[in-house]
């Protein structure tokens, strides 16, 4: 009989290997946006639109990411969470291939960004079906006292996939150098999704459905319109939930959007590092995100989610408020210690979240809250981030005018953090559904 504790090691283990094989997909393409497809796919354009442009297609697939998210968190709470993570990983793997096969604008003209933007659609849905079922397998196999912890490792894919998206690029960039990376070298790295695709498949047909659904099943008590019941009974607390995430996922979206990239080594810009090194030095500070996301689930057990969101939050606004000063200097040194102060706060308003949501949302229409809550949090926050700061250096001609808005988009976030209790170690399971259901919101139900 195989042991609890080896199951949450295999739980943990998948979660994390399929988050990052999904962002790795996902990052890449907003990484090339700025380096890559800007020229490719939308140069005649010139310069600054064809940037904005670009950026903004990053920004159009979370647009879809509700649709994935009602889906999966559909399909999720009715037929379980393992299958909905393979579908997700599947569909986000070939969108990913079939964009290193894209012929560019001067081959086939508009049908080129078209397409493009069509399979970044695709990877939107995917992306906002993917993270609701990989966090509830991660926490509801989770004992209570350690859900933070548990519920960080799938979080910790986000790091990993910023890692292997940025170093791959950069790995390029020396096999492939100059104009050849432009002929054929970017490629590469969409290429590879199809090994690792195939990888993860592999190892999630393995993992267990989640203990809480295994519950819901054996009763026959899943709700048959889990969407319809969510909006009807908890449309605030969703919207807090996305608020919760908004401030997060904006100041995240300054590298993993690409926004970064392409301000550093903007060669008419003035910073006019090197690409290499500037891809090198997110890719490292990326280890720093995964290293304080692993740190704050953990802390969370202790001190408890919401105390542990509010550290977070100032923690972030002493980032956001440090990088560009740092970023300007024109040192790749400086660029990597801002790098590094932004993902202290990035970590500790990330690792505690799927314990977070998981905790405050009933185990009856569990997946459709998180999923649909991160989704709308995603749009309102990082989805159109990179062009936002565009837009404001383009107008202002100063960072500053980027690190007030981001600083805006966080204060909104602790605002619904102190809005919200602490539901630490809250019953999960649909023994508990009353309890559950009593709203997490100060100054509404009980405690």
């Amino acid at each position: 009989m195989v042991s609890k504790k080896h199951t949450q090691g295999r739980v943990a283990f998948a979660t994390v290997v399929g988050t990052s094989i999904e962002w790795y997909d996902y990052f890449l393409y907003a990484a090339a946006s700025g380096l890559i497809f800007n020229q490719l796919f939308f140069g005649p354009l010139g310069s600054t639109l064809s940037t904005m442009v670009a950026f903004a297609t990053v920004g159009i697939s979370f647009l879809f990411r509700p649709l994935g998210a009602f889906l999966a968190g559909h399909y999720g709470d009715k037929l379980g969470r393992r299958v909905v993570l393979i579908i997700t990983l599947i569909a986000m793997g070939a969108a990913t291939a079939l964009i290193g096969f894209l012929p560019t604008y001067d081959s086939i003209g508009i049908a080129a960004p078209i397409l493009l933007i069509v399979l970044r659609i695709v990877q939107g849905i995917s992306a906002g079906g993917e993270w609701g079922g990989a966090v509830l397998l991660a926490v509801e196999h989770a004992e209570p006292e350690h859900r933070g912890l548990r519920g960080s490792f799938p979080q910790i894919g986000v790091s990993i996939g910023l890692i292997l998206s940025s170093g791959v690029l950069a790995l390029m960039t020396t096999i492939a150098p100059g104009e050849a990376f432009l002929e054929w070298g970017w490629r590469v790295p969409f290429f590879l999704s199809i090994l690792l695709v195939a990888v993860g498949y592999w190892i999630r047909r393995g993992v267990e459905e989640s203990p809480v659904f295994h519950e819901i099943a054996e009763r026959k008590e899943q709700v048959t319109n889990p969407l319809g019941k969510l909006f009807k009974s908890h449309w605030l607390l969703v919207i807090l939930a996305s608020l919760l995430f908004v401030g997060n996922n904006a100041a995240g979206y300054m590298t993993t959007g690409g926004y970064i990239q392409n301000y550093a080594t903007d060669p008419t810009g003035p910073v006019g590092l090197d690409r290499g090194p500037v891809l090198w030095a997110v890719s490292a500070s990326a280890v720093s995100w995964l290293i304080f996301t692993i740190i704050a689930g953990s802390v969370s057990d202790k001190i408890g989610r919401r105390n542990t969101y509010l550290l977070g939050w100032m923690l972030l606004l002493i980032g956001i408020f440090s990088l560009f000063p740092l970023v300007n200097t024109g040192s790749i040194w400086m660029l990597f210690l801002g790098l590094i102060i932004l993902t202290v706060g990035l970590g500790f308003t990330y690792g505690q979240q799927p314990a977070m949501y998981a905790e405050i949302f009933p185990s009856s229409v569990r997946f459709s809250g998180v999923s649909v809550s991160y989704a709308i949090g995603s749009i309102l926050g990082g989805a159109f981030a990179p062009t936002i700061a565009k837009a404001l250096v383009a107008s202002t001609g100063t960072t500053t005018s980027v690190a007030i808005y981001l600083a805006i988009i966080t204060l909104i976030s602790l605002a619904a953090t102190l809005a919200l209790r602490d539901r630490s170690r809250i019953p999960l399971g649909p023994d508990h559904e009353e309890e559950q259901s009593v709203s997490p919101i100060i100054g509404i139900g009980s405690r």
